[in-house]
């Protein structure tokens, strides 16, 4: 595993068919992360948006890789901000104490992108946006 690699593991007070609603289900999404165009489904391009009712307003996109529900989802991740540049994100839930052990690993973040800075910033993002899922998912 690369030293860019980013690897967070929380604790939600929910069973992973909930939590997996929430990393799945576009309205859900909305709550804790970005609006989603749609659902996100096997096999298929997602987008995150800026402005939930302007389907222009693209900050995020990828392909959905794995769907594997509620176990293990993966897909590419990419950003603005990192140009042509695709990372790849893998959620793993965990059955645990009464709820989820939800896992998030964010890879090829030096391949996407030379300015390592930006590994700082995605750190802090998913900080950021983990609190809020586990207030929603976990409340």
């Amino acid at each position: 595993m690369s030293v860019t690699t980013i690897q967070k593991s929380i604790f939600i007070k929910a069973d992973r068919e909930t939590v997996w609603s929430y990393i799945t289900n576009a309205k859900k999404l909305a709550e804790w992360f970005h609006p989603a165009a749609t659902d996100l489904a096997p096999n298929k391009p997602y987008a995150l948006l800026a402005d939930a009712s302007d389907p222009e307003s693209k900050i995020a996109w990828g392909d959905v890789t794995t769907f594997d529900k509620p176990s293990k989802l993966v897909y590419t991740f990419s950003l603005k901000p990192m140009g042509d540049g695709v990372t790849t994100v893998s959620w793993v839930l965990e059955d645990a104490a009464g709820g989820t052990r939800l896992t998030i690993v964010h890879e090829g973040i030096d391949e996407a992108t030379k300015d390592l800075g930006f590994l700082f910033a995605l750190d802090a993002g998913w900080d950021k946006h983990f609190e809020k899922l586990r207030a929603v998912a976990g409340a």
